[in-house]
């Protein structure tokens, strides 16, 4: 995509710089509003504005092509209000007209709401309105995938000036939300819109919300000691970051979630100020269970009043947590060892942040509920090791780790990371943290008694689970699988074979049981969880690096970056689910490359590898470097996905295109950890 300069004015005493960021994505910094942070970024078809000055934090999405759409969603409250348009006749792209102004304005009734003002113009003959939603976020999701919306939020237009404006209280009665389009060029005409005889439409689209403004987390209180200048990724996470809390990413999850924050701020531990990493864990321990779970997620704003309609007919605004996840109450431990046991900034702070209050209670005595939730947990596999008593999704769910699609884990009911290398890891960091003596002031005689046997569980789990997962392969399986898929794919399987030619076979790792215990034989990216929180023997690590960076379909490396699956070995209607069109198919996933890439430097950082197998790990490092510099435009998005064509891989940005089976946020928490992980210097090239 070229670039097109856009008709901005720096505003007084800023620097406006526009540059290129490739085919899929453009950014553009600094526009135009005096103090005010604004940030573009094109996605196909998606034009995504991030905008956030004091009480006001947005982020518009203008949808051109044929199913056009205007979009703007705050973090306060998870809300937005949006505008969606009939079907077009011929594609279009939206073009912002002037800068974006943050406004604060009042309501019917004097109350302050707070919003953007900005210009948009398309070369488009006419806009039919289909429907406007103005609630919260997870409402316009499932009007954006399924079509519904609750009849108790349902907001009517009205005449306004030259346009139409749609405006409601919240259900509870509280300052609610503001969509209001004036059209500037064309007319307003039997609920379209008509283009000028320039054959154009301009309007002006005012978008507000009265929920409560979280408080920016930004500069030096955010990031201390980034290793990478990536503005990109700097932008993105000053969005994403607030005191409260760290959003998991937009437009689609502008609240909290649970794996995204830890993972996130253990990615990014080197570069991060001591008060964001002490934000992201005092939000989870302040949302635990009282058994100790993680809250994976949190419905709050006005999805939280239409949960407590449905349950128990009141009007509560009070915040509804999700714990359905098992992953996520096995990585608030690692984390707590790498910021208070292996960080000197973290060590200086600990007893302090531990005996600090919470909502209820101390941060300490919440973290040890968390932890003797995930001791209960892992005791029936210790005491009799079998498949049925490793961690299962809980009864009535096809969800329990990150691919928390329907199909994410193939009908897998025991996920691969969960047990074969997080629960491990929990159990050590817990053993390590009681070691330290940080946790003495919370402990009862019945920890003390349990964190005895923690050298027996440790030991079994760290023993007993990874055989299980592991698929054996013939070279006549091997090939036969790679050949066939690579036809279904459209891809060539010259290089794939290649990088067989001499190994007589092929191992790896499931990515789950299913729920008679047999392997669901798809090859993941999950294996780098094992390379960040583990430090696996040499043959082990040559498995995870053949997996991470053999040629797809052999392994998971693309020149448009490495997939998080490869079904080249399930069978059809398995295989048929993971393609490149699947949310958590054979499609990238930025943090899943940040993981690995911070993997193979842990690892490389062990004084106890023989050199041939450092010298192997090199080499996929190099790789792996390659395929992320390669889709370096597309890193600070949630995902991407690929076509193959004119014998070139090509990255695609996923879910813009209409074809997907959902779409991508444009900023994601977990993309922008690139900030703290350092490409290699010095390696072994790739081979």
């Amino acid at each position: 995509m070229a670039l097109k300069r856009m008709p901005y004015r720096a505003g007084a005493g800023r620097h406006c710089r526009h540059w290129p960021l490739g085919a899929a994505a453009l950014l553009l910094s600094c526009l135009g509003v005096a103090h005010a942070e604004v940030h573009l970024r094109r996605e196909g078809l998606n034009l995504n504005v991030f905008v956030r000055q004091d009480a006001v934090a947005a982020h518009l999405v203008l949808r051109g092509g044929s199913e056009p759409r205007l979009m703007t969603v705050f973090p306060a409250g998870n809300s937005g209000v949006a505008v969606w348009f009939e079907p077009v006749p011929r594609a279009f792209d939206w073009a912002l007209a002037a800068p974006v102004q943050p406004i604060s304005q009042p309501d019917a009734h004097g109350r302050t709401l707070h919003g953007v003002r900005f210009r948009v113009r398309a070369n488009v003959s006419a806009l039919t309105f289909r429907r406007a939603v103005l609630s919260s976020v997870r409402v316009l999701r499932d009007y954006q995938s399924l079509g519904r919306v609750p009849a108790a939020v349902e907001a009517r237009p009205v005449a306004a000036g030259s346009g139409l404006r749609w405006a409601r209280d919240r259900l509870d009665g509280a300052p609610g939300y503001w969509l209001e389009l004036q059209v500037l060029e064309g007319r307003l005409r039997d609920g379209r819109i008509v283009a000028s005889p320039a054959g154009a439409i301009t309007l002006e689209v005012t978008a507000a919300s009265g929920e409560p403004p979280l408080t920016p987390l930004a500069g030096a209180e955010l990031l201390q000691r980034p290793v990478q200048d990536d503005e990109a990724a700097r932008a993105a996470l000053t969005f994403l970051s607030y005191r409260e809390k760290f959003l998991a990413g937009s437009w689609r999850f502008d609240t909290y979630f649970g794996r995204d924050t830890l993972l996130s701020v253990r990615l990014l531990l080197p570069a991060l100020a001591p008060a964001a990493v002490e934000t992201g864990l005092r939000s989870v321990l302040e949302r635990l269970s009282a058994q100790g779970e993680v809250a994976h997620e949190e419905d709050i704003g006005e999805f939280a009043i239409l949960d407590h309609r449905r349950i128990d007919g009141s009007l509560s605004a009070a915040p509804v947590y999700d714990y359905k996840m098992i992953d996520t109450d096995l990585l608030l431990a690692p984390l707590a060892q790498a910021w208070w046991l292996d960080d000197a900034r973290g060590r200086s702070r600990a007893a302090a942040f531990l005996a600090a209050p919470l909502a209820e209670g101390r941060a300490g005595e919440a973290l040890m509920r968390n932890i003797r939730h995930v001791l209960r947990e892992a005791a029936p596999f210790a005491r009799e090791p079998s498949f049925a008593h490793l961690l299962a999704l809980k009864a009535g769910m096809a969800v329990g780790q990150w691919r928390d699609s329907e199909d994410g884990l193939g009908g897998g009911r025991y996920p691969y990371d969960v047990n074969a290398v997080l629960m491990p890891a929990a159990l050590r960091a817990i053993q390590a943290l009681e070691r330290s003596g940080l946790l003495a002031p919370y402990l009862t005689a019945e920890d003390r008694a349990a964190f005895a046997d923690l050298p027996r569980l440790i030991a079994v789990w760290q023993q007993q689970v990874r055989p299980l997962f592991l698929v054996g392969l013939t070279d006549r399986e091997a090939r036969a699988g790679i050949i066939a898929h690579a036809a279904a794919r459209g891809v060539p399987a010259g290089p794939a074979l290649h990088a067989l030619a001499a190994e007589g076979g092929m191992r790896f790792y499931a990515l789950a049981l299913d729920a008679q215990g047999r392997p669901v034989p798809v090859q993941h990216s999950d294996v780098g969880f094992a390379l960040l929180f583990d430090d696996p023997p040499p043959d082990e690590l040559i498995l995870i690096a053949d997996t991470l960076v053999r040629p797809f379909p052999a392994g998971l490396l693309t020149p448009a970056g490495l997939l998080v699956a490869n079904a080249a070995w399930a069978p059809a209607p398995m295989a048929a689910r993971f393609g490149p069109g699947a949310y958590h198919g054979e499609v990238v996933w930025s943090w899943q490359q940040a993981l690995a890439a911070a993997g193979f430097a842990s690892q490389l950082a062990r004084p106890d590898l023989p050199a041939a197998i450092r010298h192997r790990l090199g080499q996929a490092q190099a790789c792996l470097w390659q395929a992320i510099r390669a889709g370096a435009d597309m890193r600070g998005s949630e995902l991407w996905s690929w076509r193959y064509g004119d014998g070139h891989y090509r990255i695609a940005p996923f879910g813009t295109g209409g074809t997907d089976a959902d779409e991508a946020n444009a900023a994601q928490l977990w993309s922008t950890v690139y900030l703290a992980i350092a490409p290699p210097s010095g390696a072994p090239a790739c081979p």
